[in-house]
Formats: structure tokens, sequence, C-alpha cells
């Protein structure tokens, strides 16, 4: 970085981690240069405004950012409150993007096409590492222009690409015609897009939390509108694991969330299919017909994709990576990571060496850095982004001293659908807000041991 000094630092998204890195860019003296494809700071966030987090305020907010609000008489919300996605962005995101230091350097709609090396893509090695890089942007106003900057902290998140409803990691045939029949991830059934399901023919596609709100929310709708028909469909042989452990829950609000599910699956107010992996969608004029793997058939007017999300690295072909084969997350954060074996409260203590690749001073950071595992946590993403920055900064000392409080029980369990910070139950009660984490146990610090335990290589 010394041969570099002067130029800036991009920090790809402007969500609550990218942000966060641009607080401890200004707190260590590095000049941060945001890019922010959509139209506001925390724009993905937007999207779910109506979903509620199941981490309180004290978990989704980051210190450097606080600071730096604080010097405008910003008060921070009650820590032990959950916030919905919507006040993250009003009283959080929207102040902190609004300060002088960050509104100057932040640029929205500038959609980032690629990230390289100055004058050699990845196949040149000689003074690759003294190299600044490339970041090469389109613009608001349609310009496309090239950023010469020092480092890269790629916190772009992975809200832009869902996971498809085929299996196999496929799109289903067919899926892309019938786009039209296709909603948003976490669409707002009872109000923003309630005209598109009222009355509907709704099939919800997935096994997670984002699959279990949007569930209950169309119950709620379909007591105001009796022909809205609700089918749900799973790949697994039962939605057990959505259900969660009821009232003997660690988090009473996923235990809520779990049990008033169960009891409109048993009440035929949802029509559970076990065993679906669609293999087929057919577009008709009347709507779109669903065929899975075994020949069965489902008619549904629209269907809502729960299938979680996966990283675009499409941006970064130019780049010497190191990833994760099997969740697409840096290779070292991988083992720790893996959803069939860890839970959000689990992953250890981790930063800039941690999170590295064979590229120099460039590092994917937030809810992109666990590549397709769904247990990512803001808390999480605000210690990654400490240490990388510090890394930058060339303090070695500071990035390699990590550390992670987090809820000894973690805040949810694996979600195919989202990350661990979304959502939780809109009817959350005040005694569950009042307890903390849902409920959960006061904050510990979760030590290397903890991860290790649930990381690939060690036993569940």
């Amino acid at each position: 970085m010394d041969s570099a000094k002067n130029l800036p630092v991009a920090v790809i998204g402007a969500g609550p981690v990218g942000l966060a890195a641009a607080a401890h860019l200004l707190e260590r003296g590095r000049e941060p240069l945001i890019l922010e494809a959509g139209p506001t700071a925390g724009a993905a966030i937007e999207q779910w405004r109506h979903i509620r987090l199941f981490s309180p305020w004290r978990f989704n907010i980051d210190a450097a950012a606080v600071r730096l609000l604080e010097t405008t008489g910003w008060e921070s919300p009650r820590p032990t409150a959950l916030p919905y996605g919507g006040e993250l962005i009003d009283q959080y995101l929207t102040p902190l993007a609004a300060l002088p230091e960050i509104a100057s350097r932040l640029q929205t709609g500038a959609k980032v096409l690629a990230v390289t090396r100055t004058g050699m893509d990845k196949t040149h090695t000689r003074n690759r590492d003294t190299a600044p890089f490339v970041v090469r942007v389109q613009h608001e106003d349609g310009e496309t222009r090239d950023h010469t900057v020092a480092g890269v902290i790629d916190a772009s998140g992975t809200w832009s690409i869902r996971n498809p409803l085929g299996t196999s990691g496929l799109a289903a045939i067919g899926e892309d015609a019938a786009a039209d029949r296709i909603s948003a991830p976490l669409p707002d059934v009872t109000g923003r897009d309630r005209a598109a399901f009222a009355g509907r023919r709704v099939l919800v596609v997935g096994a997670g939390h984002s699959a279990a709100n949007t569930l209950i929310s169309l119950a709620d709708l379909a007591k105001e509108e009796p022909d809205t028909r609700i089918l749900w469909a799973v790949r697994g042989a039962s939605a057990e694991k959505v259900y969660g452990g009821g009232d003997a829950d660690g988090l009473p609000a996923r235990g809520q969330l779990g049990a008033r599910l169960r009891r409109l699956v048993e009440a035929d107010t949802i029509e559970l299919h076990t065993g679906f992996g669609i293999a087929s969608l057919k577009a008709l004029a009347s709507g779109v017909t669903v065929e899975a793997v075994d020949g069965r058939t489902l008619d549904a007017d629209v269907v809502v994709p729960c299938t979680g999300f996966r990283p675009d690295l499409e941006i970064l072909r130019e780049l010497r990576l190191e990833l994760d084969p099997a969740v697409e997350a840096p290779r070292e954060l991988g083992p720790l990571i893996d959803p069939e074996f860890h839970s959000c409260g689990t992953v250890p203590p981790h930063g800039a060496r941690v999170l590295a690749h064979p590229d120099k001073d460039f590092y994917i950071v937030g809810m992109k850095s666990y590549g397709r595992a769904p247990t990512f946590l803001l808390a999480t993403g605000y210690e990654q982004v400490r240490s990388v920055v510090a890394a930058l900064a060339g303090d070695r000392e500071a990035a390699d001293t990590v550390h992670l409080e987090l809820p000894e029980t973690g805040v949810c369990n694996t979600d195919a659908g989202t990350s661990c910070d979304v959502p939780a139950s809109a009817a959350a009660t005040p005694d569950a807000e009042e307890a903390g984490c849902c409920g959960a146990p006061e904050p510990v610090l979760v030590g290397f041991p903890t991860g290790l335990a649930h990381g690939r290589s060690g036993i569940n």
C-alpha cells in the first residue's frame, strides 16, 4: 500500500458493512470511494424493509460508524430492540450516509462491472502486488469509467443473485420464461405487494425463515382475502427443521414462528408438499404449472422463491481468488461456516488473514464473504472490516487481534432462505425484545474452539 497511499480504497456496496468499512477507513486516515449500484445506501435492505431482524440493535450497528454519528448528536436506538429492515435504514444507514464525511465519498447508481489490476489480467505475476487496482464502473449518467484505487473491499452482498428454483443448483427448465410469475424473494404480501397475492394461488418454495415468514403473512392475508390459496413446496421429506423447537426453542421468536407455521399446516390453511424438487415451470395465460422431479404438478398464479442467494463472482474474474470449493467463501473461512455443520453463533472471530486472497489488498467482506452459506450476521461483518481496514493501513497487530461477541446459542438455525439477521416473526413479543436477542443468553466471546467444533471437519 505504501506506493499507493494517495489513492482511495474502493468499497463496493453501501449497505451496513460497506458503510462500516468506509467509517473505519476514515478513522485510519484513508480515503474511501464508496460505490453503490442502487439509488440509495441500503438499497437491498429497502426490498425487505417490512421484515424484522432476529438480532437486536446492539449487534446491528458498527462502532466506528457510531463514533461518526455521535458527533452530530445522533442517539442510538434501544440496544435490545429488534429492528425492522426499514428501521435499520431510517434510523441508522440514512443518517450515516448523509454525514458529509460519507456523502462526499458515496456514489450511488454506480454499478461495478469488473475489478482488475492496472495493466495486467490474472495471468500476469511480475510486480502484481504493487500494481494499483482498476474498478470499472457504469455510472448513473450511463457513462462507464475506470477508477484507480489502492485496495478493494467488496461488500456488495448477495441479494442481486438468488438461487434457482430447480434442483442440482440449476434453474428449472422454463424458469426464465416464467419470470413474470416469480416474485421477489421477500415480498411484502400484506402491504406494498398485496395486490399481487390477494385472492391468488401462491406457491412458496423453500424451507428457511424467509419461507416461514412469507407463509405466515400469506395466512394473515387469507383471513381478509379468503380466495387466497397457499401452497408450500419443500425439497426435503418433512418441514420439521422449519418448525424448530417450539416452546423449547432457545430463541422464543424463532420458536413462535415455527409453532405458528406448524399449526397453519395442520389446520390445512397451508397446503404442504414435501419431497418436491422442482424440475420445470410452464407459464400459461392463467398461471404457471410447476412440475416436480417425480412428475407431480402444482398450479399457481405466483411463485415466491425462498431458496437463498449466491455471490456474484463474475466481476472478479480477473483477480486471483482462493475460494472454498463448497460454499464459495474465502478458502480458510469456508469450513467454519459450511451450513451443513454451522449455525450463526458458532462462527469464530476472523479478520484480514482469513479473508485474504492471493491478490494483495483485495478482500470480500460481509454477506458476500460467506458465499452460498446463509448464516451471516452483521456483527461478524463489522469485525471483518475493522480488521481488514487495519491491515490495509499497515497495522498488522490490530488486524490480527479479532474479537466477536455473539449470543451463545446463535440467532438462527441453518436457513437456506436468507442470512441470520433476517427475518424474524413480526409478531415477536415485547418480552422477547426486552430479553435481548429474542430471549437468547447475554452475548459471550465466541472463540476458535466453538467455531471449529461446528466446522466442516468437526463433529456436529
